[in-house]
């Protein structure tokens, strides 16, 4: 017990405080989950806004570390691995769970946000080798290739006005369902690992 306690504890040193909001990132993505779960298992209208209001929560304290560690001018390998894996829950796997909550629960439709989420890590891992490449060279990140995963609150914005209006706007394409709303996650994955797309990092 006392031999790893200290291991521990250095491990709680080592953060900084953007660290902290980008733990309230993932618990937001997290939390939002959970809200989504609660909508498949109540029929609550008011869970699914919860869990959709929680993701751009999230993009707020993803901001927000963003500039306290640049305030601070703390920033390390460590703390952009967790942003990294707290953007994969809130802004890859929250909208895709939402978004099955919602109603986009056919074959094509699931295989489409599965896309999404994998486009989503991807892009994240081709980010954190060339932000460090581009900080070797240039020492800052100039630009994104591909739209950063954050951007995701567009399409599940999206989703939710057609939740509210109730058109989600099922089809059949080859005899298997489909809905029109999943290939806005469809077109967002796309655009995530777009090499040509390139946006300039403020």
């Amino acid at each position: 017990m006392s031999a790893t306690a200290p291991r521990h504890f250095s491990m709680i040193r080592g953060f900084h405080l953007a660290d902290a909001f980008t733990v309230a990132n993932a618990a937001c993505g997290v939390a939002a989950i959970f809200q989504a779960m609660w909508f498949v298992a109540s029929r609550d209208h008011r869970r699914l806004w919860v869990a959709a209001g929680l993701v751009p929560l999230a993009l707020v304290f993803d901001v927000l570390d963003g500039r306290v560690a640049r305030w601070r001018h703390r920033t390390s390998p460590m703390g952009r691995e967790l942003d990294s894996l707290a953007d994969v829950i809130s802004f890859g796997v929250a909208p895709a769970a939402i978004a099955f909550a919602a109603g986009l629960r056919t074959s094509l439709d699931q295989a489409i946000l599965l896309y999404f989420v994998v486009c989503g890590v991807s892009r994240l891992a081709r980010y954190n080798i060339t932000a460090e490449t581009m900080a070797e060279e240039t020492g800052k990140v100039t630009h994104f290739e591909g739209t950063p995963i954050p951007m995701s609150v567009v399409p599940l914005g999206l989703l939710m006005g057609a939740f509210a209006t109730d058109t989600l706007l099922p089809l059949r394409v080859f005899g298997l369902g489909l809905h029109l709303t999943a290939l806005l996650f469809l077109i967002s994955g796309s655009l995530m690992i777009s090499k040509t797309l390139r946006i300039p990092k403020p």
